[in-house]
């Protein structure tokens, strides 16, 4: 008579434990694939021979490079090759050296460099800022005089205006950048400094918001202005909106009884200003790069965005002004 097979028990413990232990120790991005039993030589699953212990044979799955949501928290995959990052970055870093010469510094361009300033631009800058979003001529055409506004011509206070609304509506949208807890500095100071000089501090942070993630070190907290910006983020985006509409509205048809003409002298004007005044200029490259920031920037965090306006604001975002507004309109709350 046959002896009975003797049962191979150490074989098929060795099985149930390897796979409990693998599956109990491993991330839970490997828990997955760790449900299935681990072939061990000589054990189960095994024709090779074999004594244990003996070293397991696994191959585990590689995790995609992570980078933290400076913003929101988020995990999302590294995106971009590093040879196109840097030479995004130096491209930036070369229109940073460009803006800097061409407009501040070289005297090519129209008007004078900063070194040279007239009195007379001078002046325009002090009547300009005093004029801010029409507020004093706003209230002199209502009967309130406790400052009178400067009288300067509506396209140049339009083409101000407009710009610095713009302006103003990107601090939402730089608190809420996924990437800026790549920069460094103060965010705060950024923007203040944006509002009066634009892209001479934009551009940098477009560079340096293309780093690699510091893995070792938590997002900043939002700043109270920050805190301020993003919660009240459609009060900036209809303040900012209307003064852009107001701005085009007042280059066209503002001081009328002050004898600046029709569109036809108007437009003339526009033309002879932007070509012989370097703050005109500026303004002009400032709306160009704008134009290409914002719908980078919106792209970059279209993840902010309310769901069901997701698609309508990745289409708008192209829109100067207006992709700005429906980013700030259509932002998620935030807890």
């Amino acid at each position: 008579m046959a002896a009975p097979p003797v049962p191979v028990l150490c074989s098929a413990s060795r099985c149930r434990v390897a796979t409990r232990t693998r599956t109990r120790l491993a991330p839970p991005a490997f828990r997955a694939s760790a449900a299935r039993p681990l072939l061990l030589p000589g054990g189960c699953g095994g024709a090779q021979g074999g004594s244990w212990p003996r070293r397991l044979v696994a191959r585990l799955p590689v995790p995609f490079a992570a980078k933290r949501g400076g913003g929101r928290g988020e995990v999302a995959a590294e995106d971009g090759d590093g040879g196109t990052r840097s030479l995004f970055q130096a491209a930036l870093w070369g229109a940073e050296a460009a803006y800097i010469l061409w407009l501040f510094l070289l005297p090519y361009a129209p008007g004078d460099p900063v070194w040279a300033i007239s009195q007379a631009t001078i002046s325009d800058l002090i009547g300009l800022s005093l004029n801010f979003f029409f507020i004093l001529p706003l209230l002199n055409s209502a009967g309130v005089h406790l400052l009178e506004s400067p009288v300067l011509h509506p396209m140049a206070e339009g083409l101000f205006n407009f710009v610095i609304a713009w302006t103003l509506m990107f601090a939402p949208q730089l608190y809420t950048d996924s990437r800026r807890d790549r920069f460094k500095g103060s965010l705060d100071v950024l923007w203040g400094f944006q509002m009066f000089l634009t892209n001479t501090f934009l551009i940098p942070y477009m560079v340096i918001r293309l780093n690699d993630v510091d893995t070792n070190q938590s997002p900043p907290p939002r700043s109270q202005l920050g805190l301020v910006m993003v919660k009240g983020s459609q009060v900036v985006g209809a303040i900012g909106g209307a003064v852009c509409i107001l701005s085009i509205v007042w280059a066209l048809f503002g001081r009328a009884d002050a004898g600046f003409g029709g569109f036809a002298e108007r437009w003339q004007y526009a033309q002879s200003y932007v070509f012989t005044e370097r703050l005109a200029y500026a303004f002009l490259w400032d709306i160009l790069l704008y134009s290409i920031f914002q719908p980078w920037l919106i792209g970059d965090n279209i993840q902010n965005v309310k769901t069901d306006a997701t698609e309508f604001v990745n289409v708008v975002r192209f829109v100067p002004v207006v992709g700005l507004v429906a980013y700030l309109f259509c932002l998620e709350k935030e807890d």
